[in-house]
């Protein structure tokens, strides 16, 4: 949908202008040479997002929640708020070389479709909210998506405030040093508020849609993913002297086990995917036979079975490196596990309704990313929308996304939003 292309005339239509203009000011904290954005989760820049994000959910009359683990609800009352409030949202902390849609999109055509709203005069019956997620990415704390996980009970308030991320400071202490330790409980099971549906728009992250030339993906579920931290040790020792047939080099061993990932995942074609993502190197020293190695290793595929057969695979390649190799350890923990999750098919029915009410191009399509919106799928109806980004780009300075499919996004956000909250009489 264009900007300037009609909407039906019982719809009221976002202003795409406003909610680019939007990115683009969100975008200027933490931008990069490049174009991109880095903001990591709970630090100063995060706080300056958080700050203005606050500033502009209060002047479009909305209440603001901050609960224990830092996430933020802008509520704007619906006439009757006995019933559960409908949601939508996503996250704004970034990748060290982020960009300027990824999670940021979701947040601010929630945001968008609120002002809409007032802009209209229209009521809704439920209430309406805009979720904003701590620490969606990962990057700077363990575990990803750890705002939503907390709210949906995947671990606990304890275990998330406790992580510490590689300088050692702890996400409670980050959170009382920028000011967004609030008081609200924060998971479902200590009495945070259930939602009666939860929608997320966000950026595909990958080829399809671009591929198809199809603005509107209709997303039925995503992927279920794996995540490990994997230690291999050997000896570190002068590279002159040791000969080669006597080296206990983890970085050769490691080497060999990184290239298995890749095998895994393409055993299991063309459902799964295998990444090594992270490596370091001890002491890292240019005349020193490596010691240690650490890194990490992240499983995705659309059904649990499928998982399990690949971390099965990695213990067994693991156990075999060992054997092969005298003098050399591997150590493997596994730090974050979902499993594959399909969204509600009420909800998704409706956001499919949204885009042909519309007359936009839309296909199904399966999440191959985490989002908050599968763990918040665990406790309340959830579904998601995506829009195409270009050359499927993403985590990347580069990453880019055309006005008018962000604009098209949030209308059907709106559409799905008010289809599910009801106009109050």
């Amino acid at each position: 949908m264009a900007a300037d292309d009609p909407a039906p005339p019982s719809t009221p239509r976002i202003d795409g202008r406003r909610l680019w203009d939007s990115l683009m000011a969100l975008a200027a904290i933490g931008a990069t040479p490049r174009g991109g954005v880095c903001r990591l989760a709970l630090s100063e820049l995060d706080r300056q997002a958080r700050d203005l994000f606050v500033r502009w959910a209060r002047e479009a009359g909305c209440s603001v929640r901050v609960d224990a683990i830092g996430n933020l609800f802008a509520r704007r009352p619906g006439s009757d708020d006995t019933l559960p409030a409908v949601a939508t949202g996503s996250h704004i902390d970034t990748q060290p070389t982020g960009g300027r849609f990824d999670g940021n999109y979701g947040v601010l055509a929630g945001l968008e479709v609120l002002r809409t709203l007032d802009d209209h005069g229209v009521r809704t019956r439920a209430a309406l909210e805009v979720c904003v997620w701590t620490n969606e990415e990962g990057s700077r704390f363990v575990p990803v998506m750890m705002g939503s996980g907390v709210y949906a009970g995947a671990f606990t308030l304890e275990h998330a405030l406790a992580a510490r991320d590689r300088e050692g400071t702890s996400v409670r202490d980050a959170l009382a040093a920028i000011g967004y330790a609030g008081p609200a409980p924060a998971a479902v099971a200590d009495g945070a508020p259930r939602f009666g549906a939860y929608f997320e728009a966000h950026i595909e992250q990958g080829p399809v849609l671009e591929a198809s030339g199809r603005p509107i993906g209709v997303v039925g579920g995503a992927l279920g993913q794996r995540w490990y931290d994997v230690v291999v040790t050997g000896l570190e020792a002068h590279a002159g002297p040791t000969p080669m047939a006597l080296r206990r080099d983890a970085l050769q061993a490691a080497t060999a086990l990184m290239q298995q990932v890749d095998g895994i995942a393409l055993a299991e074609a063309p459902h799964a995917r295998g990444t090594v993502g992270y490596v370091d190197v001890f002491p890292n020293s240019r005349n020193t036979i490596p010691g240690r190695v650490t890194f990490t290793v992240d499983f995705r595929h659309t059904d649990d079975a499928g998982l399990a057969r690949m971390e099965a695979a990695l213990r067994a390649a693991a156990a075999a490196l060992e054997q092969a190799r005298p003098g050399i350890a591997v150590a493997m923990e596994q730090v974050v596990s979902f499993p594959p999750a399909p969204f509600d098919p009420v909800l998704v029915g409706r956001v499919r309704a949204a885009a042909a009410a519309h007359g936009l191009p839309h296909q199904d399509i399966v999440s191959g990313a985490g989002h908050d919106a599968v763990y918040v799928a665990r406790v309340a109806p959830a579904a998601m929308i995506f829009v195409p980004c270009k050359d499927g780009i993403s985590h990347n300075e580069v990453e880019d996304a055309k006005p008018e499919h962000l604009a098209a996004g949030c209308q059907v956000l709106l559409d799905a939003m008010l289809a599910s909250a009801g106009r109050a009489a």
